[in-house]
């Protein structure tokens, strides 16, 4: 490596010295680890990443460019890239830039010749915590300022960062569709634009709504069915958004992706908890328990909800240990669990059994990643069609 003229500083002191290939700036936030071998920029612009600085494990970072059917948001959310290789092409058909260009565009500081396995091994016996990247110019004593005044993930309330201002109605006829249209209201918490993409060619119409909507105003619209979109933020922190939903249990379909999932499970009573460092990246196994099929599925989520209570764990277990479809009783019945993550056993998922709903904790829209699962959504327009 030439000379150092950037670093990333953990908030614990631990230090990380590179080359600057973004924007000359600074930014601090949570530094999580993605284990995706591509999707650079869906990353970068999925609104889940808010607060967020992204280390990338895949030792090459931007070898085919990037483009506008790339984007998962209308602008980048995460706040710094760090990487091991990072390289500036746009030779490829689709590329419109390059992505080291792009970043220094949207004024997002990048780093590389990081030694990015070991900042990850770092984050795995240490669990995520604030950092930093800044220019060789910012001194020390200054980042540790900067990552001290920087709240902490736990109790932050991000989505009202990303939520639109107004409703907004989308297009919804998709080229697949052959049966009348689905309407739904979509909570929007930081959506990504492949969850829309994929529930348009399901021929669902979707309309966007505030963080804030009330649910008298839901339940006031022509909705088949509700849905609760992905996002950043700790779920914890949304209890507004929770009491909302709490209205709408039961009265019509309900869905859940990501936040959504832990957001509807809260309505629910259940509880939710921090991952040590979370899931990132698109190569995680589920298992579906209905089936027995194990997918391979794209996370990127750093809070999961509690399993149902145990005699050693009376509030609940922050995983499970068997397969088997294991039941809570909720505020609004029994639900049961559908999918579990063959990493850590955590919960992936969930079906209500006495009202109609149901969530996944993973990203079944892939945007990066495996198609595994994008038959989650045929089931929810199907399950909505038939009610």
């Amino acid at each position: 490596m030439s000379e150092a003229t950037a670093y990333v500083l953990l908030e614990d002191g631990t230090r990380f010295d590179g080359l600057a290939c973004g924007a000359d700036t600074h930014a601090v936030g949570e530094i999580v680890f993605t284990t995706s071998m591509s999707g650079y920029q869906e990353a970068m612009t999925d609104p889940s990443y808010l607060g967020q600085l992204i280390a990338f494990t895949y030792p090459q970072v931007g070898n085919y460019g990037v483009s506008e059917r790339a984007m998962e948001s209308d602008r980048v959310h995460a706040g710094a890239a760090i990487m091991r290789a990072a390289v500036d092409r746009d030779d490829t058909p689709s590329a419109t830039d390059g992505w080291l260009r792009w970043l220094r565009a949207n004024a997002i500081p990048a780093i590389t010749d990081v030694d990015t396995r070991a900042l990850v091994r770092h984050i795995r016996d240490q669990g995520a915590m604030r950092g930093g990247v800044f220019p060789q110019w910012v001194p020390e004593a200054q980042a540790r300022e900067l990552i001290g005044a920087e709240p902490p993930m736990s109790g932050r309330d991000l989505a009202r960062e990303v939520t639109p201002s107004a409703p907004v109605a989308l297009d919804g006829r998709g080229p697949d569709d052959r049966s009348e249209v689905v309407r739904i209201a979509m909570i929007d918490t930081g959506v990504k634009r492949s969850i829309l993409a994929n529930l348009a060619r399901c021929g669902a119409q979707v309309t966007l709504y505030p963080c804030t909507v009330s649910a008298a105003e839901l339940l006031g619209s022509d909705a088949h069915a509700f849905f609760l979109a992905n996002g950043p933020g700790d779920p914890a922190a949304l209890d507004y958004v929770v009491a909302t939903i709490r209205e709408l249990v039961g009265r019509r379909p309900i869905y859940g992706i990501c936040l959504g999932h832990q957001l509807l499970c809260r309505a629910l009573g259940l509880q939710t908890y921090k991952l040590p460092f979370g899931h990132h990246g698109a190569n995680h196994p589920v298992k579906d328990l209905a089936t027995g099929r194990t997918e391979i599925t794209s996370q990127n989520h750093g809070f999961a909800v509690l399993g149902p209570p145990t005699p050693d764990r009376p509030g609940g277990s922050p995983t499970i240990d068997g397969d088997q479809p294991v039941r809570w009783e909720t505020d609004f019945g029994a639900a049961q669990l559908s999918h579990i993550n063959l990493y850590d056993r955590t919960v992936e998922g969930l079906t209500l059994l006495d009202v109609q709903g149901a969530t996944v904790q993973y990203h079944p829209e892939a945007g990066p990643g495996p198609h595994d699962s994008l038959y989650l959504f045929d089931r929810f327009i199907q399950e909505i069609r038939n009610a």
